[in-house]
């Protein structure tokens, strides 16, 4: 499938600095568009805000993320980079989330590693939908400081699009992260939901107390979306909808860099970055999220735990008066952990991908005392 069909070409500058990111990348500009052999990493623009909830302005932010960020320096030339460009909108706004859709799962196919600059955070549905047409179960992570869930009636906007995932049919998310979120800005309704559906919601104080909660998190996940709003407003001021608290800019760099780190996710987008309100410091803090994004994905180790188990310490834990035992791996070489779900032999097929589950080295020690960690019971929930 020819997708460039799908975008407009760049006017990217000429004389990029050697050893930045923008002397490496390949760019489709005048000269055309590049070819995607041995490309281990896409980005792309999304020109659309019609979903967008009182943001108008960022459907152009993407060319503001460019300037900042390919004038970063790398430190792995062996990673190399394509920029298609910017999707146009269609249309209609489901021309859009069709275009993003189908440039996604391309992409996805040749196994390579895709990085969305939005726009508006209902683009979210359509970088799902490609999942959907691989026919893959998704494990998505959204960071946001509330839950865009909606009714089931309501039309896909940036403030309730989660609903329209959650209850797709044919249905192939498996499970939902919801990283950062802030209580006061979520209905007890949805927060039940959440619960009752057996996803994982993390406060942000609760991560902001120890940060490094998040790397099982977001290893876990194939897809993440990240909405700007998750930022506080000092340090993220393009964003109509920001609020006084959420991530340190130098938190949300570190949450990203463990998100690239991860050999399960195929790909993350960035939404809600409103230029029209720009001092310049929220274009530059964008450009580093997303060198933090690659700086990860350049470090990953290829070690989640499938086929021979060589490389890897086994532990077993029996949890007393239950008929559950408690299996644990760790990596020797990255001293990651991942635990074991059990789930029904004839389900082998579809639950296979999600029957090694990331973890820290605290769900062992908790094991160890007889406490099973809720994250087993909600995988295991899910699995039967």
């Amino acid at each position: 499938m020819d997708i460039s069909i799908y975008f407009e070409a760049l006017t990217p500058p000429s004389n990029f600095a050697p050893n930045t990111l923008g002397s490496i990348t390949a760019f489709y500009d005048e000269e055309g568009f590049p070819t995607l052999e041995d490309a281990q990493i896409a980005i792309i623009g999304i020109n659309e805000e019609r979903g967008a909830i009182n943001n108008k302005g960022c459907a152009n932010s993407p060319d503001d993320v460019r300037r900042e960020f390919y004038n970063l320096f790398y430190h792995n030339s062996s990673i190399r980079i394509v920029d298609l460009g910017n999707i146009k909108a269609g249309a209609t706004i489901k021309d859009t989330y069709y275009a993003v859709s189908e440039v996604i799962q391309e992409l996805l196919k040749k196994n390579i590693f895709v990085i969305s600059l939005g726009g508006s955070q209902d683009l979210t549905y359509a970088n799902y939908q490609a999942y959907e047409k691989l026919e893959q179960t998704v494990n998505l992570c959204i960071i946001d400081n509330q839950f865009d869930i909606g009714s089931a009636e309501s039309n896909i906007t940036a403030k309730a699009f989660l609903n329209k995932i959650i209850l797709h049919q044919p249905n192939y998310l498996f499970n939902m992260s919801l990283i950062g979120y802030q209580t006061y800005f979520v209905s007890p309704i949805d927060r039940k939901l959440m619960d009752d559906l057996f996803f994982d919601i993390y406060r942000l104080g609760e991560l902001q107390a120890d940060l490094t909660k998040v790397e099982p998190i977001v290893r876990n996940a194939d897809m993440i979306s990240v909405d700007v709003s998750a930022i506080r407003y000092a340090d993220f001021t393009a964003n109509k909808n920001a609020t006084p608290n959420g991530f340190y800019a130098e938190q949300i760099c570190q949450v990203l860099r463990y998100a690239g780190m991860s050999d399960k996710l195929s790909s993350i987008g960035l939404y809600e970055f409103n230029s029209t309100l720009e001092n310049n410091i929220s274009a530059q803090l964008m450009g580093q999220m997303v060198w933090c994004i690659i700086e990860g994905f350049s470090n990953r180790k290829r070690d989640f735990p499938i086929g021979t188990k060589e490389n890897y310490t086994k532990y077993r834990i029996h949890i007393e008066n239950t008929e559950h035992e408690l299996v644990f791996y760790k990596s020797d070489k990255s001293d990651r952990w991942w635990m074991e779900i059990p789930y029904p032999p004839h389900e082998r097929v579809k639950f296979e991908r999600h029957h090694l589950v990331p973890c820290n080295y605290q769900d062992y020690l908790d094991a160890s005392q007889q406490h099973i960690p809720d994250l087993w019971w909600k995988t295991y929930q899910k699995l039967q």
